[in-house]
């Protein structure tokens, strides 16, 4: 029981990485808010999860009035918050032609406004209960994808978010840490590929270059690792922005030569 007694509140958790945190923060004891936009989903998972151990809070974040009604219901749910997962996003792809300020305003507004607003509304409850936050990163804050710039761009801003607060609450004993999470085999992710042209079995065909183990990551190694920054095993830590990834990403060349030769 590593969280037990802990209240968490996990951003985008109806489904994928986030849905999978919360299943395992509950085993080890903690009761959960969890939040999306999707009632129906959110319900089903609520009933799994069990009403005494989690309750759901339905909204978009893309609201700039969200953060702040999110932040007040999630404490009114139990009556105190120890730790806040900032998991929520937005990855739809554009590249820069097709980038117009709407577009970049509505990514920039879920994936970076909305963790710092809700940082800000909880900040009495988590100095009260001397909390943490955990933003969910990506390993594209560093560069990114074409066809992803804004949503790389919106994990690099996060990334200083994290350190900078990380600085500036720490004196308040709360703590904000950031994992920048690799390439994951979430249900979104699979239809996705799908839906680029990939055979149903794409999972058990990626390049070794892309996953030297032969799979991505899945969701419960990365709901795994989270236990530890949300727990207070990893107290007084702070300002720690790291990759959970299958390869180094600095100074990285995948070998193109024949093996064979």
């Amino acid at each position: 029981m590593r969280l037990k007694d802990l209240v968490i509140l996990i951003t985008g958790s109806t489904t994928g990485i986030g849905a999978c945190m919360a299943k395992l923060f509950v085993a080890e004891g903690a009761r959960v808010i969890i939040h999306g936009r999707d009632a129906k989903r959110g319900e089903i998972l609520l009933e799994e999860l069990g009403r005494d151990r989690a309750a759901f809070v339905q909204g978009d974040l893309a609201d700039p009035g969200h953060p702040a009604q999110l932040a007040e219901a999630a404490v009114r749910c139990f009556g105190r918050l120890d730790a806040l997962v900032n998991n929520a996003a937005l990855t739809t792809r554009a590249d820069l032609p097709d980038t117009d300020v709407e577009f970049f305003d509505r990514i920039v507004a879920v994936n970076l406004r909305a963790p710092l607003m809700l940082i800000r509304a909880l900040l009495p409850a988590l100095k009260q209960s001397q909390g943490c936050v955990l933003n969910m990163g990506s390993i594209l804050a560093h560069c990114g994808q074409s066809n992803l710039v804004a949503y790389s761009i919106s994990k690099g801003g996060l990334m200083t978010l994290t350190r900078n607060l990380s600085d500036s609450l720490g004196p308040d004993r709360v703590r904000v840490n950031q994992m920048n999470v690799g390439w994951t085999l979430t249900e979104n992710e699979y239809h996705t590929k799908i839906g680029d042209g990939l055979p149903p079995d794409w999972p058990d065909k990626v390049p070794q270059y892309a996953a030297p183990s032969g799979r991505i990551l899945q969701p419960e190694v990365i709901a795994e690792a989270a236990i530890y920054w949300v727990s207070p095993a990893s107290r007084p830590i702070s300002g720690s922005v790291f990759e959970l990834e299958q390869y180094p990403l600095i100074g990285r060349v995948p070998n193109q030569e024949n093996k064979a030769a």
